[in-house]
């Protein structure tokens, strides 16, 4: 357990109802003590844990009438003994609280170290800290709730089952290896084959949820594309609610591409508002065509916009860059009583917002798939590579079974469990943990 006590402010620079400034360390309660006098003449060594008591709290310079609170070792966020002030919500009221916790003894928190700490102690897995920060740091709700279950340990839960299979599994093929006298090797082989191919499968299981989760924390791309003047601008306009692009009769108004973001059930959505893809010997408008298909390349759904006077758009040179991305075929201006072309999977209006519920819909089903509120979303790419990685090992044990000396097929899974381990931390680099805490506040 760290020797020096921290101290930090825990809520947002600013002013407010309340803010909040924590110790965390073995001189957090005495430091409180000196700065803390409780309402009613009652001993602050007499404080129940986990309870809040009004008092004045002698700050640096001055004082303020607030509220204190101790949380005793091991209960506590940290693992170590915690004691938070509540005080009147100016900037300066906190900071010059903080500044008497550091005249008694405490330094200044660095960036994540309470949860550090927390994490250090076995209060959370480092997976669990990842989570939190992705609910600090979530733009949608569906970030937000995927944080929640990584924060949760729902990942690290079953990462963990998996090591625990195979914690099991070596200390068998351990003891064949052991006494071969016994002739326990073959044996041993033919009993671990199934076994690890049901573990492959759990972590090809967890693996395969990456892809949602990654549209879940980076959000999905859409691009809107379509000759010039078929409304896309429009489009774009109504989606978010406001005039973001500049729309014009004039066919090639749209340069570059103009961007913006929704949320469609919880999911952040990207927009990209794309130049008409046609030749064109204006050497601006080629640059912002040049730089649409480079987002319809890149694009999670592409969105193909026509009008009943430009026709479906099918240009051989745009469906190259499609490929076999999911396609939404719109027709716009239904509100001029055209014909939408077949094969159309939905008819809107960008004036008066006609099928507009209808297209979010679509978006999300074509993105997203089935809504879940609950789904294990596997969000960060160094989980998917350990996981990938895992597998591959577990793997070369599997088909080494019988065929290699056992000791090269525990090998394998050992560098498997390892690598599990660097999900949960048990294994972790230190320049992981450094990286992971760094994207936390100091509060935190």
């Amino acid at each position: 357990m760290p020797e020096e006590t921290i101290a930090a402010i825990a809520t947002p620079p600013g002013k407010g109802g309340v803010a909040i400034v924590r110790m965390s360390g073995k001189d957090a309660f005495a430091i409180a003590e000196k700065m803390f006098s409780p309402a009613g003449k009652r001993a602050v060594r007499d404080f129940a844990p986990y309870r809040l008591y009004p008092g004045q709290i002698a700050a640096e310079g001055f004082s303020d009438y607030g509220l204190c609170v101790f949380f005793r070792a091991p209960h506590s966020y940290t693992g170590e003994d915690v004691a938070e002030f509540q005080c009147h919500g100016g900037e300066n009221v906190a900071r010059g609280i903080l500044k008497r916790c550091f005249a008694l003894g405490a330094r200044g928190a660095e960036r994540g170290e309470f949860t550090r700490r927390a994490f250090l102690n076995g209060k959370l897995s480092l997976a669990s800290a990842e989570g939190l920060a992705d609910m600090i740091n979530g733009e949608s709700d569906a970030e937000v709730r995927a944080g929640y279950l990584l924060y949760s340990e729902t990942l690290t839960g079953k990462v963990r089952a998996c090591q625990d299979e195979l914690k099991e599994l070596l200390a068998g093929a351990d003891a064949a290896a052991d006494y071969p006298e016994e002739d326990l090797e073959e044996r041993t082989a033919e009993e671990l084959r199934p076994a690890l191919g049901k573990i492959r499968a759990e972590i090809s299981a967890l693996a395969s949820g990456y892809g949602q989760g990654k549209k879940v924390k980076s959000g999905v791309t859409v691009a809107l594309c379509g000759k010039p003047n078929t409304g896309k601008s429009s489009l774009l306009n109504r989606l978010l609610g406001y005039e973001k692009a500049i729309v014009s009769d004039v066919a090639g108004t749209t340069r570059d591409a103009v961007e913006g973001t929704i949320e469609i059930g919880g999911v952040r959505f990207n927009l990209y508002d794309t130049a008409g893809i046609r030749e064109s010997g204006d050497k601006i408008e080629a640059i912002g065509i040049e730089r649409a298909e480079n987002i319809v390349r890149s694009a999670d759904i592409v969105v193909l916009v026509s009008d009943e006077t430009e026709g479906a758009g099918e240009d051989a040179r745009l469906f190259s860059l499609i490929g076999d991305k999911p396609l939404v075929r719109l027709f716009n201006k239904a509100d001029l009583g055209g014909e939408a072309p077949p094969g159309t999977d939905a008819a809107v209006s960008a004036l008066t917002g006609e099928g507009m519920e209808k297209l979010r819909e679509i978006l999300y089903e074509k993105g997203f798939g089935a809504r879940s509120e609950d789904a294990a979303f596997l969000v960060e790419e160094r989980h998917f590579k350990a996981l990938v990685k895992a597998r591959e090992a577990l793997l070369r044990a599997e088909e080494g079974c019988g065929v290699r000396p056992l000791e090269l097929v525990a090998a394998d899974m050992t560098e498997a469990w390892e690598t599990l381990g660097e999900i949960t931390g048990e294994t972790a680099s230190e320049a992981v943990i450094e990286e992971i805490f760094s994207k936390f506040c100091v509060g935190k």
